[in-house]
């Protein structure tokens, strides 16, 4: 019988924001350009590749100048919207400087009419992550939809947005949880060995 742990999801992601909210505090408004030199470094996705981001909240890393930059290379990007509870994300076309709405639990997000993009890299936002790729999230299931329907469609390649900090040495696995590809940290990028 396999091990189970001890900590259930819940637990564990309260102790998670706590470790985020340090590592927030510590770098503060540093981990956006830290982010950016780190991803430019070692991605180079060709101009026109789709990507889909997230606007930072309660202590994510803040990946906005990354965002400015991968506009500035030629990149359609969007933001996601919700939907509805139990559905997947949709990812609407976003540019730097774009007005926009209070959405999901007051997350802004781009108004409804905007142009929907399908994403081939998706930066996700996340409360901790593990050595294989395993990504604890909010509780709502929304990106481990996402990417699953993606990964369906024609695959994605998710680059997780943490601080090193929030790695824990394993997390609790459910059937439908998606893994990350990479993550993303100001100590560097790290590639997990998953195929889109």
């Amino acid at each position: 019988m396999p091990a189970t742990d001890p900590k259930p999801k819940t637990a564990v992601r309260a102790a998670a924001r706590q470790t985020r909210a340090r590592a927030f505090e510590h770098f503060g408004e540093r981990m956006g350009a830290i982010l950016t030199a780190n991803f430019l470094a070692q991605f180079s996705h060709p101009p026109g590749v789709d990507m889909a981001g997230y606007w930072p909240t309660n202590e994510e890393a803040d990946i906005r100048p990354l965002m400015t930059a991968l506009h500035q290379r030629g990149h359609r990007l969007a933001l996601p919207r919700v939907m509805a509870r139990g559905a997947p994300l949709r990812f609407l076309r976003w540019h730097p400087g774009d007005r926009l709405e209070a959405g999901f639990g007051g997350i802004p997000e781009p108004a409804a009419g905007a142009e929907e993009i399908h994403p081939e890299v998706l930066l996700v936002p996340l409360l901790g992550f593990d050595g294989t790729g395993l990504r604890l999230g909010y509780g709502g299931g929304f990106y481990d939809r996402t990417l699953a329907a993606l990964r369906r469609a024609g695959g994605v390649e998710a680059i997780g947005i943490a601080f090193s900090d929030q790695e824990v040495d394993s997390l609790p696995a459910g059937d439908h949880d998606e893994r990350l590809d990479w993550v993303v940290t100001e100590s560097g990028c790290r590639r997990f060995g998953q195929s889109s």
